[in-house]
């Protein structure tokens, strides 16, 4: 359940779906529709994800949310990646490619750190 206590998950996430926006926007200005919304999709998807598996009916349900917010990183690292190797995008910036691999890193951390509890009860 969610609570006043700060989850620093929680806040990670939202504060890289507010980098993903801005980048998105940056991306919009110059007419990059389409790479603009499948990033603004799968970059704020993360956030929204860890949200929402913080109100988890089970852990078994904690931990298939965080399998999804898994994907998600992992396809916003690819729609990066693709910005980032082709030279009609700009380059996002550093911090966001930055954080994004440290997110995939505690997202796996919390799934197999979650697994294991789940199979010592």
């Amino acid at each position: 359940m969610r609570n006043d206590k700060e989850n620093l998950i929680v806040k990670k996430t939202f504060d890289f779906s507010l980098q993903i926006i801005e980048y998105c926007e940056e991306l919009r200005a110059l007419n990059k529709y389409e790479m603009a919304s499948q990033l603004f999709k799968s970059g704020a998807s993360i956030g929204a994800n860890t949200w929402v598996a913080q109100n988890g009916e089970s852990s078994a349900d904690f931990v298939h949310k965080f399998k999804i917010t898994a994907k998600e990183a992992d396809e916003t690292l690819y729609w990066i990646e693709l910005c980032q190797a082709s030279s009609y995008y700009p380059n996002p910036q550093e911090a966001v490619f930055s954080e994004l691999k440290s997110l995939i890193r505690i997202i796996s951390k919390i799934i197999g750190t979650s697994k294991r509890a789940k199979l010592s009860n």
